[in-house]
């Protein structure tokens, strides 16, 4: 087992906290900035266009997986730093987003559904359920 002394003379623990500090400082902040600047253009985009933008979406991919690496590195999950210490995080580009052909399908997948297996119960007053016939039971 190791000394407590010999750990605490270690440079690269030390060297380590400062990289802790700088990331803690800077990444949490600047990529929930960046993230909320994104989040609200690409709303924008959505309101005024009735598609988004590829390039926010991948650029808002990539800043995901920035910070995903800060924190496995803050948590020490990963001795390797990221970005600028290391190459940006390659993200997937993304080919296909939110517009109108996209909600449209989802919106007729949805209205297309079997709804045989909903109870008799919810389909309407026209129901005749005997289980929930409350005056049954009166005597």
């Amino acid at each position: 087992m190791n000394d407590s002394k010999t750990n605490i003379k270690k440079s690269s623990t030390w060297i380590r906290l400062i990289y802790i500090v700088l990331f803690g400082a800077i990444l949490i902040p600047a990529g929930r900035f960046v993230l909320a600047l994104i989040t609200l253009g690409q709303f924008l985009m959505v309101l005024i266009t009735g598609s988004d933008n590829h390039n926010m979406r991948n650029l808002g991919k990539g800043i995901g997986q920035w910070v995903y690496q800060g924190i496995l590195f803050l948590t020490f999950n990963t001795d390797a730093k990221p970005f600028p210490f290391d190459d940006w995080p390659e993200v997937e580009q993304s080919s296909e987003g939110l517009d109108e052909s996209n909600t449209s399908d989802v919106e007729d997948k949805v209205a297309a559904e079997d709804d045989s297996d909903i109870p008799t119960f919810l389909e309407g007053e026209d129901s005749q359920n005997d289980s929930f016939d409350t005056s049954k039971n009166k005597k």
